[in-house]
């Protein structure tokens, strides 16, 4: 009988909670009283003629655009939500048994943070796949709300607080007070729109093809969503494929440059954030004036953004601490009781109109 309760002590101690970030550039993994132990690319190469996966994470993002014919380097996921969902549930299964490092007979309770705009089909979508990838039970949490605790911002209190995350694929804001979201928008327009806004503005103005990744690096190089004295005149050289014969091309991009170009899917964010301030109750946005818009995610490191908004909606705006890691760490909060999230933030929340 001893036995069979050590045992049974054993496995129960085997058993991890997580808290997963599935975003459509990265996907972070918490693990119940270790933290944040998984940073990946959400990227899948697959071998095309036998769908068998090659490789996960940083070593398949290396091989986006340098692969032959017979291999694809995907994005399973796209916009915040699942685009093809073998290779989701293949992602998500290896990141899994990497993250908590445990046998295979372990089943772990799984927290995912998803979009506040998903469609019920996307929802059961991503708890489809949790479970595929060996969960005991799915719990999903709003992106917004995770990003909020993780920020620090005091969503269990009787005052508002407003969030702006900007991910790869979605941008989610929301203004939550006693732990529920009073109104929140989300528009699928966030790093990768930035990136593609960055290609398309050089093919017009230089006749230069790029890819993501270099369109990514100009934005992370010379990118911003201000004038900022700092970056003044400040550019770089572009390597890219004439768009008129084919013929490899160098060009210099500015900072200007990248500023002009963004200005399309930044003006769609703006756009957002004022739908919720539209929406919000008068007694809260009186809090906002204190209390402000705090920005999370890979979005929120873009040169200028705070700036940008402040004059925009003339709230102040401050970038998170962490912004990389706040919607995972939120979802790891909520795993560690030290967290409530209500139903609503499980669940529908009222949209701002359109």
């Amino acid at each position: 009988m001893a036995g069979l309760s050590s045992l049974f002590s054993l496995f129960s101690t085997s058993i991890k909670d997580i808290g997963i970030d599935l975003g459509t550039a990265n996907t972070l993994v918490y693990v119940r009283g270790e933290g944040i132990v998984l940073r990946e690319p959400s990227v899948v190469a697959v071998d095309a003629n036998s769908n068998e996966v090659l490789a996960i994470g940083k070593k398949a993002k290396e091989m986006l655009g340098r692969t032959p014919e017979s291999i694809t380097a995907v994005r399973p996921l796209k916009d915040g939500v699942i685009a093809d969902f073998e290779v989701t549930a293949a992602m998500l299964k290896y990141f899994v048994r990497k993250a908590i490092k445990a046998g295979s007979f372990t089943r772990p309770h799984i927290v995912i943070c998803i979009p506040s705009g998903v469609t019920e089909v996307e929802r059961r979508a991503v708890e489809d796949a949790a479970k595929q990838a060996g969960a005991s039970r799915v719990e999903l949490i709003l992106e917004p709300i995770a990003a909020a605790i993780g920020a620090g911002l005091p969503t269990g209190e009787p005052v508002a607080s407003m969030v702006l995350d900007i991910g790869g694929g979605t941008s989610e804001t929301a203004v939550i007070s006693y732990g529920d979201p009073i109104v929140a928008d989300s528009v699928r327009v966030a790093g990768d729109k930035f990136d593609a806004a960055i290609v398309s503005y050089l093919r017009k103005k230089y006749g230069v093809l790029i890819g993501e990744r270099t369109a990514e690096d100009v934005k992370l190089q010379i990118g911003s969503a201000y004038p900022l004295e700092e970056l003044g005149s400040v550019s770089m050289e572009v390597r890219g494929r004439s768009a008129a014969d084919g013929q490899p091309k160098n060009i210099t991009v500015t900072a200007e440059d990248v500023r002009e170009a963004l200005l399309v899917p930044l003006k769609a964010v703006f756009e957002s954030v004022h739908r919720v301030l539209e929406r919000t109750p008068p007694e809260l946005s009186a809090d906002l004036l204190d209390m402000g818009l705090t920005l999370t995610g890979g979005g929120a490191l873009l040169r200028g953004l705070d700036r940008f908004l402040h004059e925009a909606t003339g709230l102040p705006v401050q970038v998170a601490e962490r912004p990389l890691d706040c919607v995972a760490e939120g979802a790891g909060r909520t795993l560690e009781g030290k967290a409530h999230i209500p139903a609503n933030a499980r669940g529908a929340v009222k949209a701002a109109e359109k």
